[in-house]
């Protein structure tokens, strides 16, 4: 309780902050103030074109990061059972992490088209980041374990419950809160460099283009929001997960 009261006066300490500051500069073309931004945000939100946005943005992104994640799962068992494929992977899952997203998206276009630009770059963004922290689980297994395992019998479904599931879930917790974080800001800068009809990625386009500073931040508040949202989420389902094998 008292870590929610403190990070609520956290928030309205920055507002306060936001509002003092768009009060200072007194222009909402450079700076829209934290009023004006809500006021914005709630005449958006009956439009058809909100609800579309934030559908097809949401889609797109979720889309992809699930599949990044689904192919950084399966990348790092394959990486954490044979040397092989660990050296096999090494050199994809560095250079992955290391090309900027506006490069990967601009060589995207070439490809694709920017309907499903977010939905490669999410994956993209996904996959180094589930494979790095899955397969530290896998390198961090004790082995003695299954040798205990193998002294008591354990049958094999209770083995990978037990000992495997298990200690892999915590990493697996976390690649998850930092992916998708990351495919978010990632899957947005492309919609706004491939500005897709119909996405969040294009209404802050425009949004730039036709100096609307307040609908600006009220889109990039919807993002924020959505992002929480998505987490939360995911780290629930993965919590619930947790306690159901705990169970077993």
């Amino acid at each position: 309780m008292k870590r929610k009261v403190l990070t609520a006066c956290s928030v309205v300490f920055w507002l306060i902050v936001w509002q003092a500051a768009a009060m200072l500069v007194g222009k909402s073309l450079l700076l829209a103030s934290p009023v004006e931004v809500v006021q914005r945000l709630i005449s958006l939100i009956p439009r058809q074109e909100f609800l579309s946005g934030v559908l097809f943005t949401l889609s797109k992104i979720m889309l992809g990061f699930l599949s990044g994640m689904v192919t950084g799962i399966l990348f790092a068992v394959l990486a954490g059972r044979s040397q092989f494929f660990e050296r096999l992977f090494m050199p994809l899952i560095a250079t992955v992490k290391a090309i900027p997203v506006a490069s990967f998206t601009i060589l995207a276009l070439i490809w694709i088209s920017s309907a499903d630009l977010s939905i490669l770059i999410t994956f993209l963004i996904a996959v180094p980041v589930v494979y790095s922290n899955i397969y530290e689980g896998i390198r961090a297994f004790d082995p003695k374990l299954t040798v205990m395992a193998d002294v008591f019998g354990i049958p094999p479904f209770r083995r990978f419950v037990g000992i495997y599931l298990s200690q892999i879930m915590p990493y697996f917790r976390s690649a998850v809160k930092l992916a998708v974080g990351l495919c978010w800001k990632s899957g947005i800068a492309a919609e706004v460099i491939g500005t897709p009809k119909g996405s969040i990625g294009r209404m802050l386009y425009d949004s730039k283009i036709y100096l609307e500073t307040a609908d600006l931040f009220a889109w990039t508040l919807v993002v924020i929001v959505l992002s929480l949202i998505t987490e939360k989420l995911f780290l629930l389902l993965v919590d619930i997960a947790v306690k159901r094998i705990e169970k077993l």
